[in-house]
């Protein structure tokens, strides 16, 4: 098991001042589980959510669609906790290595990225693990 994340202030503030957001204030992460290398998914993060999930070590995104601030997990249970984050050569990706606690995906898959461009089809090449609709079952927002 990795060692679990632990803050430190002056990290945080390196990592904020090498970032280079987006017109909209938002830098690409993508999600990684830190054992296997299994990309999970991708998501945004805001100046918010980078310094959140830096002092807290649960992974926290931006949500286009609610406009807000998202702790993964935080309406489905389905959360990441941070192990390493990394910062691409122009500050403008992160790349997240996660311990992924159930499915990555509000489709109910383990990845976002569950569909491949085989023999001249997009094809489906893993199926849902847990039904969408219970995922968010008691959650008041749909999932983002």
């Amino acid at each position: 098991m990795a060692k679990p994340w632990t803050a430190e202030p002056r990290v945080a503030d390196a990592v904020l001042q090498a970032l280079r957001f987006n017109g909209d204030g938002l830098v690409a992460a993508v999600a990684q589980q830190h054992d296997t290398g299994e990309v999970l998914m991708l998501a945004w993060m805001n100046h918010g959510a980078v310094a959140e999930t830096l002092a807290t070590g649960r992974v926290c995104y931006w949500s286009r669609s609610r406009g807000a601030l998202w702790r993964k997990g935080e309406t489905s249970g389905q959360t990441q906790r941070l192990v390493e984050l990394r910062v691409d050569c122009d500050g403008d990706a992160l790349l997240l290595l996660v311990d992924q606690h159930g499915v990555a995906c509000h489709t109910g898959r383990r990845s976002c990225f569950y569909r491949a461009a085989r023999d001249g089809a997009l094809v489906e090449i893993s199926r849902p693990l847990v039904e969408a609709e219970a995922l968010y079952a008691s959650a008041a927002a749909p999932p983002p």
